[in-house]
């Protein structure tokens, strides 16, 4: 055969002298797997070299840094004997990948000195500490953090880019073959990754495209197709390559029907059938027309919506460079050490307005024994070390509580502002799974504060003039406007001021018009006791213990309805305590002692946190308080029972004490501007039913009946020492009109304290039998 007679293999087999270019690449490639086994050999040894220099350059990437070496070297002695193809987009994924995990690993565990992590060659090295420092200072932590995901993820969408393009291609063929729109579909041509892969999905033209007209010989010699879906898609002719998913025809796309389990070949045969007589040809399938929108009863009130996020400003992070932090701590350690108290800064806290220095005691030789620094000696010591600082005042917490140090707490340089929107994002303010969760702000590690208002269960917040209490109040009705409807949470407001709430007005979660005068609040909070006793008459007869296990049984019964929570808020309690102390006090504490268990909570202000103010009674029902900067230590102790409030900085600076926690939490307020309030409340004006806001109060019966009990006992009152009595007498007495006099008169008969009337223009009797002594003023007395 010819070709047998081919020129002798012996000549094919013979290679060709290596050039000098290739030896100089191979002696390169050789020197450069020598330089990567020694280092990979190295790696971890205190030795002086190459690897400890390696080590603090990449950190933890040495290994795979000396890995990349050596390949790169094997590669370059091997080029010669083996085509090699270098695929720049894949080693600039390996670049990406490695700078990316090196800079996030430096970011998230560097520790308080990240530049001597980098030096012991831990973390990511010079390379990770250079990057992750330069975007931690430009753009903040949260940021950084993403950035360098993204750039991870990019540099590993290059690596894998080949190998999921070749996935997604013989899965798309496979699908195909499994469909029957590719019979000749072969398994084995899989392997032939020879083969150039087809363009991406997204690459390719969304359109259908007309195939390609064949010769006449290549066209089944039958009949006309039947006219049908499945007849249009065997009717085009078979492509090369099993088309994918993206490539079908536009009937295909109109009528996605599943082809017929019936064989390939018979489908000319059965096409070729003429139509049965008196049938019409089948037309070609449509889409499904789209399922007419549900009616609407347009009598029900549509389901109010929460509002977004959007409405509220976003989180700002501003943060002052290591540098200044690592100076600060060493002038507490210096300070500390000239007064003979050895001490260390273990732990550093960056909060957004302080900065918490843990500071470890250290020893103290005497008498040839080593003692340890008291910690009352470091707090004796406040004073200069806010010198030393030059601070305006700091505070220190000794001990931290779960921590083996004592916490300096230094005003930062530059204070950051805390926003609502940051801590309502936030894990700590999602995973209360309370309706109640309001958003306080952020500790002085930067971690924000959220608490549940159902376990407080009533909260006392007191602090000066501008220390921001209102701000908070506001942050707290806000944070509850998030998370609930008219459905499932009402308010009740008390403003003596008239300047902060009355902007809630309106708003579908007002059980009445913000009160302004001390006689409707006192009213407001009988009502509020008169709903508490009902309430608990409401569990008595269902068997509920509290409003959860009521509104759970209401769920699955249709005599019952859901009973809301209700939030009393008061903004300045001072004004209350000073007009009417005895039935604010009384209704407050029954409040407070009782109204936990039907979801009515108390949220109280004050700016005057003096003991006629917060008394004993209020203090004993209130384990949860917020106190914000004060004037004295004295006011320190009444909010607190202990000193530090009056060391805060204001504006917004705060002491946390909860119920579950016996140590104090500073934290820095959440920050709610005027505007993002009144968008807020324009929100669900919008959602408000019409003429609600004009609703009656639901206590003015009580007011009205308070107003009656109070002029009763002034009659009563008037009665005393007299025998009998006319409305003229009370008219006098009390100095109101006539037909109030005679109302008068006609109660006082009905409870028994007068007699019935004589007719003739007489005084009544007076029934009243105190008196030992009675003066009798004749009969026409008062006439």
């Amino acid at each position: 055969m010819p070709k047998t007679q081919s020129p002798p293999p012996a000549k094919s087999t013979v290679q060709p002298p290596p050039s000098p270019d290739s030896m100089t690449t191979e002696t390169i490639g050789l020197v450069i797997l020598a330089v990567g086994a020694v280092a990979l050999l190295s790696v971890g040894q205190a030795t002086p070299g190459a690897a400890p220099l390696l080590r603090q350059l990449s950190g933890w990437g040495a290994v795979p840094l000396s890995l990349a070496i050596m390949i790169a070297g094997l590669l370059l002695m091997v080029q010669r004997f083996v085509k090699i193809t270098w695929r720049w987009p894949m080693i600039v994924g390996v670049e990406l990948l490695l700078t990316g995990l090196l800079a996030l690993t430096h970011l998230w565990w560097g520790g308080d000195d990240p530049l001597r992590w980098a030096q012991a060659g831990r973390g990511g090295g010079y390379l990770g500490w250079a990057l992750s420092s330069l975007l931690h200072d430009s753009v903040g932590a949260g940021v950084s953090a993403l950035l360098l995901i993204v750039m991870a993820g990019a540099g590993g969408y290059l690596i894998l880019r080949p190998i999921w393009q070749w996935l997604l291609y013989y899965l798309l063929r496979a699908l195909d073959w499994l469909r029957g729109e590719a019979p000749r579909f072969d398994p084995t041509a899989g392997r032939q990754l020879a083969a150039p892969p087809p363009a991406p999905v997204w690459e390719q033209n969304p359109l259908p495209v007309p195939p390609k007209p064949q010769p006449a010989a290549k066209r089944p010699a039958t009949a006309p197709p039947k006219v049908g879906v499945q007849a249009t898609a065997r009717s085009a002719p078979p492509t090369a390559v099993a088309a994918s998913s993206g490539e079908a025809s536009a009937a295909e796309t109109a009528a996605p029907l599943r082809p017929s389990p019936r064989p390939a070949a018979a489908a000319p045969a059965k096409a070729a059938e003429p139509a049965a007589p008196g049938r019409k040809p089948a037309m070609p399938a449509r889409a499904a027309p789209p399922s007419p929108p549900a009616v609407v009863n347009p009598a029900a009130p549509p389901e109010p919506k929460l509002p977004p996020l959007s409405l509220l400003a976003s989180d700002s992070t501003q943060r002052f460079g290591e540098a200044t932090v690592r100076e600060m701590a060493n002038t507490i350690e210096r300070t500390l050490a000239a007064f003979n108290v050895p001490a260390k800064v273990v732990n550093v806290n960056r909060g957004p307005t302080v900065t918490q220095f843990g500071v470890e005691p250290g020893f103290i030789e005497r008498n040839g024994e080593r003692y340890k620094v008291r910690v009352s000696k470091i707090e004796r010591l406040s004073d200069d070390l806010a010198l030393a600082l030059a601070a305006s005042s700091i505070r220190i917490e000794a001990p931290v509580p779960g921590r083996p140090y004592v916490g300096i707490e230094v005003p930062n340089p530059r204070s950051t502002l805390v926003t609502l929107r940051g801590v309502l994002e936030s894990p700590e303010f999602q995973k209360i799974g309370s309706n109640l969760a309001v958003a306080l702000g952020k500790d002085v590690s930067g971690a924000p504060v959220a608490a549940d208002l159902s376990k407080m269960p009533h909260l006392l917040i007191a602090g000066a003039t501008g220390a921001g209490k209102s701000v908070c109040i506001n942050a707290i009705i806000t944070s509850l406007l998030y998370k609930n409807t008219p459905d499932t949470v009402r308010f009740l407001m008390v403003d003596p001021k008239m300047v902060e709430l009355p902007i809630y007005n309106g708003i579908p979660h007002l059980l009445a018009p913000v009160v302004t005068e001390v006689e409707d609040a006192v009213a407001m909070l009988t009502w509020a006791t008169v709903q508490m006793d009902d309430r608990y008459r409401k569990f008595a007869e269902v068997g509920a213990r509290n409003v959860a296990s009521y509104n759970e049984k209401a769920a699955k019964r249709s005599d019952m309805t859901p009973l809301p929570m209700i939030v009393v808020i008061i903004d300045e309690l001072a004004d209350l305590m000073m007009s009417a102390p005895d039935d604010v006090e009384r209704q407050i504490c029954r409040l407070a002692q009782m109204a936990r268990a039907t979801g009515i909570h108390l949220v109280l202000a004050t700016q005057r946190p003096s003991v006629d103010v917060v008394t004993g009674l209020i203090k004993a029902n209130f384990p949860a308080r917020i106190a914000f900067s004060v004037t004295t230590q004295i006011d320190s102790r009444v909010i607190l029972d202990t000193p530090g409030a009056e060391k805060l900085l204001g504006r917004g600076d705060m002491l946390l004490m909860l119920s579950d926690s016996a140590k104090l939490r500073r934290v820095q307020g959440c920050y709610v501007s005027e505007r993002e309030t009144e968008r807020v409340v324009a929100f669900w004006l919008k959602q408000a039913p019409p003429g609600d806001h004009k609703a009656p109060r639901p206590w003015a019966g009580l007011l009205e009946q308070r107003e009656d009990d109070n002029e009763l006992q002034e009659a009563l009152g008037a009665l005393q020492g007299r025998k009998r009595v006319s409305a003229s007498l009370l008219q006098r007495q009390l100095r109101i009109g006539y037909p109030r006099a005679a109302r008068l008169i006609e109660q006082l008969e009905a409870k028994g304290y007068v007699g019935p009337d004589e007719g003739g223009g007489r005084s009544r009797l007076v029934l009243l039998e105190e008196e030992s002594e009675v003066a009798d003023d004749g009969g026409d007395e008062g006439i």
